[in-house]
């Protein structure tokens, strides 16, 4: 898994050995440990990947290692949830349509990767409601750590939480529409595509799919 990565996934690692070591090297103890525990968080997906024999798509596990190297690197690093005011937005809105289409492929799993038996507006609601569970549970993990540890998580308090609520629903949509528009056969594009593409990689857990698949050529 990890030898057949895009050169996105690469570059990142890249810049996070570099640094690590050259934080290090620096005496900055605080940024290359950020960085070595960035590096660790964006390999682990492969290796659980690769544990359970799952083939993600490799633009999806790019985006996966955008976002970690976005929040934990840059953001707390480097400080860009300070420096720029749009950086918290951008982080929970792209996460939350990532769990929307992560939503989707577990809903289809349940049902085998049978869309006939998976109605397309059900899966979009529970991809929806999933992903804004997640979103959610973060806002309480953060409410939680500002209240135990005395951190400032939050930033604005109240508008800050509902800002990213509001962020978290509007991507958590966008991802559970391209469920639905994978499974009413609409789009093959974007988010969609790669919903199919993951089902193809992954026809062992999707054995009713596959089996459709072949009635249909016959």
């Amino acid at each position: 898994m990890l030898r057949n990565q895009s050169i996105i996934t690469y570059a990142v690692w890249i810049v996070l050995v570099v640094a690590s070591l050259g934080a290090f090297a620096l005496g900055d103890l605080m940024i290359g440990t950020v960085g070595m525990a960035t590096l660790a968080l964006t390999v682990a997906p492969a290796v659980m990947a690769e544990r359970f024999h799952l083939r993600i798509p490799i633009y999806f596990y790019a985006g996966v290692v955008l976002f970690l190297f976005g929040t934990v690197f840059l953001g707390e690093a480097f400080d860009f949830y300070e420096r720029f005011w749009w950086w918290d937005i951008a982080l929970h809105g792209t996460s939350a349509v990532g769990f929307g289409v992560v939503g989707v492929v577990l809903t289809l799993l349940m049902f085998e990767g049978n869309r006939y038996d998976a109605p397309a507006y059900a899966v979009a609601g529970i991809a929806f409601a999933f992903a804004v569970t997640i979103g959610t549970m973060w806002e309480i993990f953060e409410f939680g750590m500002d209240q135990i540890f005395g951190l400032n998580m939050q930033k604005s308090g109240l508008m800050d939480t509902m800002t990213d609520l509001i962020v978290d629903c509007v991507g958590a949509a966008l991802g559970a529409a391209s469920g639905y528009a994978f499974l009413r056969g609409r789009s093959r594009y974007g988010l969609s595509g790669m919903i199919a593409e993951f089902i193809n990689r992954n026809r062992r857990y999707y054995r009713r799919a596959s089996e459709k698949k072949s009635d249909s050529r016959d």
